[in-house]
């Protein structure tokens, strides 16, 4: 079989490609508009880390490339440099700098001289945390505890609030970890993120799909009091099942003011073994604390009438493939992966192996919560209770 010639991409569509990959895209997705190999698009992606390069533009102040004809014009007729730069409303240091840079009066070529300081351009901004290394220290231990960046950044303004040196945005923690030739952080760093990729990945791009059962007498959770809906009132919990292996699982819970982590230890995914688990999980909290469930619509909580009527605490299900429904468990679960891999045997975890996770995630501050932590917010709630 011939071998298809390499293709060289042209700028636009370069564009096209980040356009695609900002909305959503699969990297097989964008290549089918080119019809070629993933690979070609794989290849100029992840040069930078999954983060498109700004657009290169020229300084204001540069010389252009007509300006830069004139000179070379000016220098045919004889012109001095006084009288170039007099012509062209420049700075005779300026023409004469330009002149020593490319072969001075006999040897300068005006389109020479333009891609030469193009290309001189090219210098990449020193980055903040390669200027600081304290700073990078910091944020290296940080990540090392599981925060996000947006956790570090966030926790930055309020630890050094009086100390510019030592804020940095989230934004740049990221580069800094995607793009290598920033120098700043270790790559080995990446695996600490919630999302252990090389590459970053679109806001927009899920693989994530919902193919639920029915659950009988289910409760909408269109029928959920409005106090849980706008979280005004503590008490109220949204709950899910994270898998490991095939064979094994854990019960997720978080309380919707707070965001409050607990973590239930369950036997199998069958619904009495579920709701077992959660009836002996909530007398573990005061009743104050325990006013709902809001679970989806996995088999495990078919025997939801049973938790009702032991507990007293109503269950409302999501509409189906409404999972942003339960948008605190469902971010939770997400950063629950970095504790808990897909594959992994959730069964060698013992409950209070669990409940170390837990207390690791509501140690971490949460944008959400103006970077308070969960166990703060949570700590006042069951205070004003007692």
């Amino acid at each position: 079989m011939k071998q298809r010639p390499r293709i060289h991409y042209s700028e636009t569509q370069k564009a096209l490609m980040w356009d695609r990959w900002r909305k959503g895209d699969t990297i097989h997705q964008i290549a089918k508009l080119f019809d070629r190999g993933h690979s070609s698009i794989q290849r100029i992606l992840s040069e930078t880390g999954g983060i498109q390069p700004p657009q290169r533009h020229r300084a204001p102040q540069a010389l252009t490339l007509a300006e830069r004809e004139e000179i070379s014009r000016s220098l045919v007729s004889g012109l001095s440099i006084r009288s170039i730069a007099a012509r062209l409303g420049r700075a005779p240091s300026t023409i004469s700098r330009e002149l020593q840079r490319n072969g001075g009066s006999q040897g300068y070529r005006a389109s020479q001289a333009d891609a030469i300081a193009w290309e001189r351009a090219r210098r990449p901004k020193v980055c903040k945390l390669v200027q600081n290394q304290t700073l990078a220290r910091v944020v290296a231990a940080k990540l090392k505890l599981q925060w996000s960046p947006e956790q570090i950044a966030g926790w930055l303004r309020h630890a050094y609030a009086v100390n510019k040196d030592y804020l940095v945005s989230h934004e740049t923690i990221y580069r800094s970890l995607y793009i290598q030739a920033r120098g700043a952080l270790k790559k080995e760093l990446l695996e600490h993120l919630r999302r252990s990729r090389t590459m970053r990945r679109s806001r927009h791009h899920t693989l994530k799909t919902e193919d639920r059962t029915n659950i009988r007498d289910a409760v909408s959770i269109s029928e959920r009091p409005a106090t849980a809906e706008d979280r005004a009132i503590p008490g109220h919990w949204e709950g899910d099942l994270i898998y490991g292996n095939a064979t094994s699982q854990i019960a997720t819970l978080v309380e919707r003011q707070s965001r409050f982590v607990m973590l239930v230890k369950v036997a199998s995914k069958n619904s009495e073994a579920v709701v077992d688990a959660l009836i002996r999980h909530v007398s573990k909290l005061p009743r104050e604390l325990y006013k709902s469930l809001t679970w989806d619509r996995g088999s495990e909580m078919a025997d939801h009438n049973r938790f009702t009527v032991a507990t007293d605490i109503e269950v409302y299900f999501c509409d189906p493939q409404h999972p942003w429904q339960r948008g605190s468990n469902e971010n939770t679960n997400g950063l629950l992966r970095q504790y808990f891999p897909k594959g992994t045997d959730l069964s060698v975890y013992s409950q209070a192996r669990l409940d170390a996770v837990a207390r690791r995630l509501n140690e971490r501050p949460r944008k959400t919560l103006d970077f308070d932590t969960p166990a703060e917010r949570f700590n006042q709630i069951v205070a004003s209770t007692g």
